[in-house]
């Protein structure tokens, strides 16, 4: 039987529910329906470690941040490190595809460090977001086709929306839809799918939106009705900011007075970008359809993490509420996987790895679990699932457990503690530590152990979660700006 090709397609900062067909009535998403309608939806998919370039690696390397030792944004690789990191983890995804006999490329966000890495693809063509130097913008693949293509366009700083105090203010795209980086990346895909080559093709897609800043260009800017948007769900803040690290990310990106009106136009935005990035995926599948590879072609679609979007008082991701770390995740080959169906089972990005070596014939599933085989025998299921984020044996480190409908959160700050019930709550506002202290005890004692088997080893001490003395944040701001094209930022600033 003939190894089928494989496309996973990516998004960054998709929350779980942004897809009319999975439950949103609010959000118009034809092609996303498409797909469900032809795949398997995962229901309880999470980002084990839910920021930008920890969960990527986990994508790359099959394994979690313990074995990564990747548990923030805040870490750069050098050449030394990066070697590392496949000593302890093996050979990158697409360098281990490469070597079975596939056709490899990557187009889109990456999110590596150092950003132009060597991730194992044959063909690859970067979408990063800033630049730090022109010559990092030059070797760029979109702003280089920008420049070379389309130089009218070439004066724009920041190609996808401005930053910094701009994050989370409503924009539109500087650049006409069809010249956006998920139109480039969507035509850049089309290529690759329909090149002459008698290997299967093992592909990603990395779209970079609809991570902030929230810019959706003509016409998607003003498909919705910003009161037709159904506002954030809150707690009290003292529960929705015991995580101290949530009103420090909303201070860092210019979002800590946010109000219900502002949220609701922000949200129209975000489903404006969703909306542009399903406009390109149905040109994707399409492209499948027109050269007869979708039923030899298994797709995964998901998102490296979700956004807050003001739920919880909160902005951006790094949490474990469930905007946060939930994700969509849709694995589709007709023919061959069932479809239209809704799967609970706990599944992870970790999984992706096992998944595509699966399909080509050679599981290889590492910290995963074998996703393909698990659909058909729930003893291959998770009964829990770990994450992580923030540096270990810091007042950074936090982690959750889910398992069955319960959610368990540990932050060594202060030693504090979450527990929801998923099923009886949903939106998370309801701390039941106290009322159930069993439970909590119970999920505790698993990532305790869990921790004492895996590591971080930083995070126990003497056998227990290590718990350090409460410390609040100091707050600072994220300045964000393209520094291949200005000088020094605010230069005027009045500030003593």
């Amino acid at each position: 039987m003939a190894r089928p090709n494989i496309l996973f397609i990516l998004t960054d900062q998709q929350r779980y529910d942004t897809i009319s067909a999975l439950g949103n009535e609010h959000i118009h998403t034809p092609n996303f329906d498409r797909l469900v309608r032809k795949g398997v939806s995962f229901t309880n998919a999470y980002s084990t470690c839910p920021v930008c370039m920890p969960a990527r690696y986990t994508i790359r390397t099959g394994c979690e941040p313990p074995r990564t030792r990747i548990f923030s944004n805040n870490m750069s690789l050098s050449d030394q490190e990066s070697h590392s990191l496949t000593t302890r983890c093996g050979p990158y995804l697409a360098e281990t595809m490469k070597g079975r006999g596939y056709r490899t490329f990557g187009i889109g966000k990456f999110h590596s460090r150092p950003w132009d890495e060597d991730l194992g693809y044959e063909t690859h063509l970067h979408s990063e977001e800033m630049y730090s130097t022109p010559e990092q913008r030059k070797r760029d693949a979109y702003a280089q086709w920008i420049a070379q293509e389309h130089p009218e366009y070439d004066f724009v700083e920041m190609l996808m929306g401005e930053r910094s105090e701009m994050y989370y203010m409503p924009q539109m795209s500087p650049l006409p839809a069809d010249l956006g980086v998920e139109s480039w990346a969507t035509d850049r895909a089309i290529e690759q799918i329909s090149a002459q080559d008698s290997r299967p093709f093992f592909g990603v897609v990395s779209y970079i939106g609809p991570h902030p800043p929230l810019a959706p260009p003509l016409p998607y800017n003003r498909m919705y009705d910003p009161d037709s948007m159904p506002p954030p769900s809150v707690g009290t803040q003292e529960s929705d900011h015991l995580d101290e690290y949530i009103p420090y990310v909303n201070y860092r990106v210019f979002a800590e007075d946010i109000g219900s009106t502002h949220a609701k136009i922000l949200k129209s935005r975000y489903y404006g970008e969703i909306s542009y990035i399903d406009h390109c995926l149905g040109r994707l599948l399409d492209s499948l359809e027109a050269n007869e590879q979708t039923a030899n072609t298994l797709i995964c679609f998901t998102s490296d993490h979700g956004d807050q979007m003001g739920d919880h008082n909160a902005w951006q991701k790094e949490s474990f509420f469930d905007a946060s770390c939930k994700i969509p995740f849709i694995v589709s080959q007709p023919g061959t996987l069932p479809e239209n169906t809704r799967n609970e089972q706990l599944v992870c990005l970790t999984d992706l790895f096992g998944l595509a070596t699966t399909a080509s014939g050679e599981p290889e599933v590492r910290d995963g679990i074998n996703i393909l085989n698990a659909l058909h025998d729930k003893e291959q299921q998770r009964s829990y699932l770990i994450g992580y984020h923030g540096t270990p044996g810091s007042n950074d480190f936090k982690a959750m457990v889910r398992k069955d409908e319960w959610k368990y959160i540990f932050m060594a700050n202060g030693g504090l503690e979450q527990l929801f019930n998923l099923k009886l709550d949903p939106n998370e506002t309801d701390n039941l530590c106290a009322s159930h202290a069993s439970t909590c005890e119970q999920l505790k004692t698993i990532l305790t152990s869990h921790l004492q088997k895996n590591g971080p080893a930083e995070a126990i001490d003497n056998g227990k979660l290590l718990a350090q003395k409460h410390t609040k944040k100091s707050l600072s701001r994220a300045y964000q700006f393209d520094r291949s094209r200005v000088g020094e930022p605010y230069s005027h600033s009045s500030k003593k």
